[in-house]
């Protein structure tokens, strides 16, 4: 039997701290520890991040190699798997999937923290509705334009403009990351082809 690490455990079981406030003492304490797989930390909470799975790897390829088709990824914009995003001092995200302009990567290059303007979730079986609806609300408080939230089994995208306003798109419909890279975009139907 597989025993899975509860929310205040690593993934060798040992408990996470529980003392940190802001992402500063957070990441202090991932430089100096020692543990396995990702962690996510809002409001004094360490929430671990599962990595994407084998299953979800064809939407990140798909996706990914329409990107690199963009004139956005021509001028050094990249779309990057699992790579923190700070909404503010309190909380960091890791989307499945984060854009960054050639301009964030060279303030990233300098050692400064960035925000997404364009997220991308892949809706795993463990998240629950509350989980979807807080990191949606994360990524528009740190100012993201827009989050795109992908449900493989539903082969539906939901398409965020705000945490209120979504749009699901599915079959043959064209979504694209307006208002973000708009000629990133692509039929539904050839993602889960």
């Amino acid at each position: 039997m597989i025993t899975m690490p509860s929310q205040w455990e690593n993934q060798s079981g040992q408990p996470l701290p529980t003392t940190f406030q802001t992402v500063e003492e957070f990441e202090q304490w991932q430089r100096q520890s020692v543990t396995e797989g990702s962690f996510e930390f809002v409001r004094g909470r360490i929430l671990p991040k599962e990595s994407m799975k084998q299953d979800e790897i064809y939407i990140a390829n798909f996706l990914l190699r329409n990107f690199v088709q963009t004139t956005y990824f021509q001028k050094g914009d990249l779309l990057i798997p699992e790579t923190d995003s700070y909404v503010d001092g309190f909380r960091k995200r890791i989307p499945d999937l984060t854009y960054f302009t050639a301009e964030q990567l060279q303030t990233i290059r300098r050692g400064e923290r960035v925000k997404t303007a364009f997220a991308i979730e892949i809706l795993s079986d463990s998240e629950t509705y509350e989980d979807v609806n807080d990191k949606i609300q994360d990524y528009f408080d740190g100012g993201a334009q827009l989050v795109w939230y992908i449900a493989p089994k539903r082969q539906k995208i939901y398409v965020y403009t705000s945490p209120d306003e979504s749009k699901a798109y599915k079959g043959n419909d064209i979504i694209s990351a307006a208002p973000v890279a708009p000629d990133f975009q692509f039929k539904l139907a050839d993602l889960f082809s």
